[in-house]
């Protein structure tokens, strides 16, 4: 059921829908190619910021202040550079802030992180460092005035021991100055929400984006549900059954399967969605043009003219 506090709104256009999406920085030259194609293919459809993510105990701490200096500087887009507690202390994470705003970054997605030995391993705070993903946010906001976007969960953290105890991490979050959260992945709309419900009575007021991962590999994504604690219904699953060699057939499912979802969350007044695109931009078009976003008006004319 759509919280009564959401407003309703339908495809009206260009200022109906606003879209963000989420990158990862490349370990290979290969990857780097197609994680720029990508880029330049989402650039024209003039998303609110993309993302870049952060490896596991800061494991991809250069390449991704590498790629969050590359959009800044060869692209229109606004970077939001994904930042950690795990494996630095309060001055590392501070130095990493203030070279982000010398640089001209404005928005942060702050996160506690994973273990340094993954998902399932206990985790630990760095000694001398941020504790949580509340006190990066506040260590964050008493250095300079960011927008700061943080995560939450409708099916729980997998380290949480019920919604109710990450509600009241995200109000944490939000009382030390977060200003959006974005959901992790999720594939039954009514668990977002009955999470939306939820926050809104316990008071939270930020927006809620649903995040959405459009499915290139169902193998992979599974893997990445059952770890993060993500419900993969078995109507899923049915719906990609036997196309493991049919890589054609499968996307095409996989942009009905996506575009399914987010046009039923625009019918109950959703009109903000973060993809988790995997650096592969051809779902992600196809669901935002479905969505009736089309390319700024310079783009498409630098496109006729090359």
């Amino acid at each position: 059921m759509l919280a009564s506090s959401e407003p309703k709104s339908r495809i009206l256009g260009r200022g109906a829908i606003d879209v963000s999406f989420e990158f990862f920085p490349p370990k290979t030259e290969a990857m780097e190619h197609t994680l720029w194609q990508s880029v330049r293919r989402l650039e024209p459809l003039r998303p609110r910021y993309v993302s870049v993510t952060y490896g596991a105990g800061g494991s991809t701490r250069e390449r991704t202040h590498a790629t969050v200096a590359r959009i800044l500087r060869e692209t229109t887009l606004k970077p939001a550079a994904h930042l950690t507690c795990v494996a630095a202390t309060r001055e590392d994470n501070d130095e990493i802030i203030r070279d982000y705003w010398d640089l001209g970054v404005r928005h942060i997605v702050a996160l506690r992180g994973d273990p340094p030995g993954g998902v399932g391993n206990r985790y630990e705070p760095t000694q001398g460092g941020y504790v949580n993903a509340a006190d990066l946010v506040k260590g964050l906001k008493a250095i300079a005035p960011f927008e700061v976007a943080v995560a939450c969960y409708p099916e729980k953290h997998p380290e949480s021991p019920s919604v109710e105890a990450d509600i009241d991490m995200l109000k944490a979050k939000i009382d030390a100055g977060a200003t959006t959260a974005v959901t992790q992945f999720f594939f039954d709309n009514e668990v977002y929400f009955r999470y939306l419900d939820r926050v809104r009575s316990s008071g939270v007021t930020i927006p809620i984006v649903p995040g959405i991962i459009p499915i290139h590999n169902f193998k992979q994504v599974s893997a990445f549900a059952t770890k993060s604690g993500t419900c993969v219904p078995d109507w899923l699953g049915h719906k990609f059954e036997g196309l493991d060699d049919d890589q054609e057939t499968r996307h095409l499912v996989a942009a009905a399967v996506a575009a399914e979802q987010v046009l039923g969350l625009v019918d109950q007044g959703i009109a903000a969605f973060h993809f988790y695109t995997l650096n592969r931009a051809d779902l992600a078009y196809a669901i935002c043009h479905l969505l009736g976003l089309r390319p700024a008006k310079a783009f498409a004319d630098a496109k006729a003219v090359s």
